[in-house]
């Protein structure tokens, strides 16, 4: 984005009119622990007091429809929704940081992997979202856009009947916090893997990836509603 400011309108248009606020990584000593002891783990490290289990699925553990359909309450399972909303440190800044700009904030993309997927609200249940045709329409062009780098074809569409039913999601707490577009990116396993990968390999989904990000940045500009 930085690198193409001056030779891109677009990407000039964007960056000039809005405010992009990035976490590079939420689940910092998660992530640090999949590096030294378990490639695949996918949660917090927090510690708990009844169990030798460790951690918290951080996208299960936001204040909506805490711990329903999709979690458990069980500390060793990976979808384990913790002890209470917001009981993990890096859940509760986010959170926090998120209501305090709320009513400026336009859209939340959060990333994941993997699965070649662009989801939108909802997550928890079976229905539409009341700005349905906005959010379509936005995610439609953005897989259109990540299409024409690679031929890379994602998946789109709410997340409870395009991937699976789960509560307590960081991209429904986004919604339902008044945040009009809110997405997860399901990247492809060339993200997920990719410290593993040559960077001739990881490159591709990162350029596809900003191709989609950039195409939904420009339809907030347009003030569908």
């Amino acid at each position: 984005a930085l690198q193409t400011y001056q030779t891109d309108p677009a990407m000039r248009k964007m960056l000039t009119q809005l405010y992009f606020y990035i976490m590079p990584v939420f689940n910092v000593d998660g992530y640090h622990f999949s590096w030294t002891n378990d490639r695949f783990w996918r949660k917090t490290r927090s510690k708990n007091t009844r169990f030798r289990c460790h951690g918290v699925d951080a996208n299960r553990n936001w204040k909506v429809k805490w711990c329903d359909e999709g979690a458990s309450f069980h500390p060793c399972d990976d979808t384990y929704c913790g002890p209470f909303p917001e009981s993990e440190p890096e859940v509760k800044a986010v959170a926090h940081f998120l209501r305090k700009h709320r009513k400026q904030i336009k859209a939340y993309l959060s990333f994941h992997a993997y699965a070649q997927m662009l989801l939108y609200p909802y997550s928890y249940k079976y229905a539409t979202i009341p700005n349905f045709s906005c959010v379509e329409s936005a995610a439609y062009n953005a897989v259109n856009a990540l299409q024409s780098a690679y031929g890379v074809r994602y998946r789109y569409g709410p997340a409870s009947s395009t991937l699976y039913v789960s509560s307590g999601s960081s991209m429904d707490w986004a919604y339902k916090n008044g945040i009009p577009y809110a997405f997860a990116f399901e990247l492809r396993d060339t993200g997920h893997f990719g410290f593993l990968l040559p960077e001739s390999l990881i490159k591709p989904t990162c350029t596809e990836t900003m191709l989609a990000v950039k195409n939904i940045t420009l339809h907030l500009l347009k003030k569908c509603h």
